[in-house]
This record gives structure tokens, C-alpha cells and sequence, in this order.
């Protein structure tokens, strides 16, 4: 079987750099504004966990708790992301 593999620039974490993004783990659901990326972190300012998304094509979270400092997440932990507008 031949694998092909294809980098594209301006894809993936960097992209959404000054963007607010939902990163779901394998535990919690982070949303906040992704302010840094490399090879190991994300790092979330305006960081919120997620505890209950409500309608998942809904407005805002039914339940997402500010947390009180800028937060890093292991980029390993990360099962899927993209942008939101759920945050206020």
C-alpha cells in the first residue's frame, strides 16, 4: 500500500493563531484564544474548561468555567480542534 503524505502550509494549529478554538482532549473540552503553538503546547489565553457544551450547534456553552490564568495544553492530549464563536 503507498501512503502519500502532502505538507500544506497555513494548515492546522498555526492557522488559528489570534482565533478563539475548541481543542477536545481525551478528557476536558478547552475553548479560548490560541496566542501560542509548538511542537509540544498550545498555550490559551481567555482559557475556559468546558464542562457541559449544551447543543453542540448552539450559541454559547451550557457550562464553560473561566479559568484564572493563561493555560497550556500537550499538543499529544489533543483529539481534535477548530474555531469558535461560543465565547464571550
Amino acid at each position: 500500500m503507498k501512503v502519500m503524505v502532502q505538507e500544506v502550509e497555513g494548515e492546522g494549529l498555526p492557522s488559528l493563531l489570534g482565533k478563539n478554538i475548541e481543542v477536545w482532549t481525551g478528557v476536558y473540552i478547552y475553548a479560548g484564544l490560541l496566542i501560542g503553538v509548538n511542537n509540544t503546547c498550545i498555550k490559551l489565553d481567555n482559557c475556559h474548561v468546558v464542562y457541559e457544551t449544551g447543543n453542540l450547534d448552539a450559541k454559547s456553552y451550557k457550562d464553560a468555567q473561566k479559568m484564572p490564568m493563561v493555560h497550556y495544553i500537550q499538543t499529544n492530549n489533543i483529539i481534535s480542534f477548530g474555531e469558535t464563536s461560543k465565547l464571550k
